[in-house]
């Protein structure tokens, strides 16, 4: 008897640090929980946080009776509380937008670019810069980019917002504009040097980083190019390439590593999570996300990455999809 049950007790723990490895290897690349649902369906939103609210802007609603005129582009905004784990919903865009830029500073959001509808096609880009004021929930109008473009990528460096590249509706845009809200006025910076749309474009440390992408549109053709930006300098340098080509990404920022998530091929979409290091100029691949997903919105809000929307499956498709990424400890 005493033999069987010291049998019993060995197998216990031996299944048990079996378990517990496997838990250590799961959090050395992170974890992922479910939020709160959004409100509605949506794809190819933007996001970005003021404070601990988020703010989910724009995009397609999947197409109904009520929004087909639209070709069921949205103006909604619904915003996330991550205190409360809860939805509401805000003043919309004075316009609906898709594939648009957005950033927040000083506490005021701003909406870049994007898409909108002309006769039958929904690919018109415009230059429009929104700025909205969590305070008194009003949009207002600002000066519009010098070039009108969608699927570009805004970053934040020293109190202005960097809007890169995109689709002008014809061709590519390698366009660096540097928006300043204290004057409300552009400026230029160096082209980069790999023009494309469908990019992440984030801020980590002193530099900007441009990463995958796609050209004209193709999600046949997907890119794992990175391209580094010092503002300071205004110049460009390659850096190591994104492990998996990807476009319609999301990416964030947590203690100065970069994490891009998401996007579709003509395959099918990614749950794909790729960490950067930009101070080793290495690749990680970390916790894939639960639910593939392109076209989603994403915001850093205490340490963690809030990934929500976006399509499913390739093109037109739509979720109400709240995932939440919690990098392992800082090495």
């Amino acid at each position: 008897m005493l033999i069987s049950r010291l049998c019993m007790i060995a197998g216990i723990l031996f299944f048990t640090s079996i378990h517990i490895n496997l838990v250590l290897a799961d959090t050395s690349k992170g974890t992922w929980a479910t939020a709160a649902s959004a409100p509605t369906q949506r794809t190819e939103v933007v996001a970005a946080a003021v404070e601990n609210k988020i703010y989910v802007v724009g995009g397609f609603n999947k197409p109904n009776l009520q929004n087909v005129l639209k070709f069921a582009i949205s103006n909604e905004v619904e915003v996330y509380d991550t205190t409360s784990d809860s939805w509401s919903v805000t003043t919309p865009l004075p316009e609906g937008r898709h594939h648009a830029g957005i950033a927040s500073l000083n506490g005021l959001l701003y909406v870049i670019g994007g898409f909108t509808k002309s006769l039958m096609s929904v690919w018109e880009a415009v230059p429009t810069v929104y700025q909205y004021n969590p305070a008194t929930k009003e949009w207002r109008e600002l000066a519009p980019m010098p070039t009108a473009r969608g699927a570009l990528g805004v970053a934040v460096y020293q109190n202005r917002l960097y809007a890169i590249g995109g689709y002008d509706g014809k061709y590519n845009s390698g366009a660096v504009e540097i928006f300043d809200p204290q004057t409300n006025t552009w400026s230029s910076g160096a082209a980069m040097p790999t023009a494309r749309d469908h990019l992440a474009v984030v801020a980590a440390g002193n530099r900007i980083y441009a990463i995958g992408g796609r050209p004209e549109l193709d999600y046949r053709r997907n890119m794992g190019t990175v391209e580094e930006y010092d503002p300071q300098a205004n110049q460009w340098r390659s850096r190591a390439n994104l492990p998996t080509p990807r476009s319609g990404i999301t990416a964030g920022v947590i203690n100065d590593w970069i994490y891009v998530i998401g996007g579709e091929s003509g395959e099918g979409t990614f749950a794909t999570n790729e960490a950067y290091n930009p101070a080793t100029d290495q690749w990680r691949t970390m916790a894939p996300m639960p639910t593939a997903r392109h076209g989603l919105g994403s915001a850093v809000v205490n340490g963690r990455l809030y990934v929500i929307s976006g399509g499913p499956t390739p093109g037109g498709s739509f979720s109400q999809v709240n995932e939440v990424f919690t990098p392992p400890p800082v090495e």
